[in-house]
């Protein structure tokens, strides 16, 4: 009996069979199919296939939803507050209308608002609680797509003259509170009298209530007019800030620079990745590790392959060696094997591919119905920072994703591959 030629050891394909050919195809084929004396090792399969699939789905929605809290946050905390932030050096900013106006002549700069801030208690017959209150003026609240465009209930039209306040949804709806009620707005810093500083206390109607879709903006956020702010915190003509929105957030260095030496007055600037670095950087830190973490499934089905793979090649030792003996070199026994892991690894990343974009593009949707289901709210807003569940499927990273997945998946295959061409026809034979 020949067990071995030249092409053989050489690890070449008989004459006239190519690599890749329809029967290496078929083989595979017929042993990624379920017997019953196999049964064991299709199972194996089918874990290491639903691993993959649900690693890479699971990788996908995960991404998304990370992207899609980002994308969100950075939106509202930036569109809110602005992008880059004036605060005067050596004097009050009683100068405002003129800073704002030359400020908004640099290019690059959309908007320049002066403000007056300070905290507060505002309190209702049916509660209480701390509020941020901003004095600005109409024509500039209305400029904020964020706060003129998403106006609930009531008008901002009239908001200089109606000495009225414009609140969040979610603190309208804690005090229980509708438009033309009043709200108390309490400040520790009142009047001076010889007794010490008495609190301010004053009750002003509410004319508008918008919802940001941020709930630490909408419990907290009350505008009012800026004269009457200016009255209220005692700023006797000034304001705390300017803040200023630029066209592109992301470049706001060069329109620094730019303000810089075309302020009319000195002016200590910060811009929002100052304001929020901590927080930003805490959502990358965390977007890495569940990287690292639910790469894991993929790296623990992968193994599974292997695992599989093994298993495979010890039950068909006898079929191996009838190949070998018939011909087969043992680079066709190899490429039998990478095929049959291969499948497994291709076709679980492709239906995790497939089942995380559907699932990544209807999150909303399905989280609806899993609260129509449960009767349970899953997604609170009132613990979260955001109304609903974002999601942003970002395209370069699901290749990547894919990508690792596929490549993960045939290094699996590489050393049961080898492992079943590497057999002895002889010694395979008696062992089968």
């Amino acid at each position: 009996m020949s067990v071995a030629t030249d092409s053989d050891r050489q690890g070449e394909a008989p004459s006239g069979t190519r690599p890749f050919a329809g029967f290496e195809w078929l083989l595979a084929g017929r042993y990624l199919r379920t017997r019953r004396r196999e049964g064991f090792v299709s199972v194996i399969a089918g874990f290491s296939f639903l691993g993959i699939l649900l690693g890479v789905a699971t990788l996908i929605i995960v991404m998304s939803v990370m992207n899609g809290f980002r994308k969100e946050l950075l939106e509202k905390i930036v569109g809110v507050n602005g992008h880059i932030f004036a605060t005067p050096i050596d004097r009050p900013l009683d100068d405002y209308d003129m800073v704002s106006q030359r400020l908004r002549s640099i290019p690059g700069i959309r908007l320049a608002i002066p403000l007056v801030e300070g905290q507060a208690l505002a309190s209702s017959q049916t509660g209480n609680g701390g509020v941020l209150v901003r004095g600005i003026r109409e024509a500039d609240i209305k400029a904020i797509p964020f706060i003129g465009g998403n106006v609930r209930r009531g008008t901002l039209d009239g908001f200089d003259q109606a000495g009225g306040v414009a609140v969040g949804k979610r603190l309208a709806d804690s005090l229980g509170l509708q438009v033309g009620d009043s709200i108390n707005i309490i400040s520790p810093k009142g009047a001076s009298t010889p007794f010490g500083t008495a609190p301010r206390i004053k009750a002003y109607p509410i004319q508008a209530v918008f919802e940001i879709g941020m709930t630490e903006f909408d419990a907290s956020f009350v505008f009012m007019p800026l004269g009457e702010a200016q009255a209220y915190f005692n700023r006797d003509g000034d304001v705390n800030v300017i803040e200023i929105f630029v066209d592109n957030p992301d470049r706001t260095q060069g329109v620094r620079d730019a303000i810089e030496a075309d302020a009319p007055r000195p002016l200590v600037l910060s811009d929002w990745r100052q304001r929020n670095r901590s927080f930003f950087n805490a959502l990358e830190v965390e977007r890495n590790v569940m990287f690292i973490i639910l790469t894991l499934i993929v790296l623990v089905a992968a193994l599974n392959i292997v695992s599989g793979l093994i298993m495979l090649v010890k039950d068909k030792t006898a079929d191996i060696a009838i190949m070998r003996t018939m011909g087969a070199t043992r680079g066709t026994v190899m490429r039998v094997f990478l095929i049959t892991g291969a499948a497994i690894g291709v076709f679980g990343t492709l239906a995790g591919l497939a089942l995380g974009v559907v699932f990544a593009k209807n999150i909303k949707a399905i989280m609806a119905a899993l609260n129509w289901i449960t009767g349970a709210n899953l997604w609170d807003p009132t613990v979260r920072f955001l109304s609903d569940i974002p999601s942003v499927i970002d395209w370069g990273e699901v290749t990547s994703v894919v990508v690792m997945a596929l490549v993960l998946s045939l290094l699996a295959t590489l050393y049961p591959a080898w492992k079943a061409a590497r057999l002895d026809p002889v010694q395979a034979l008696r062992m089968g």
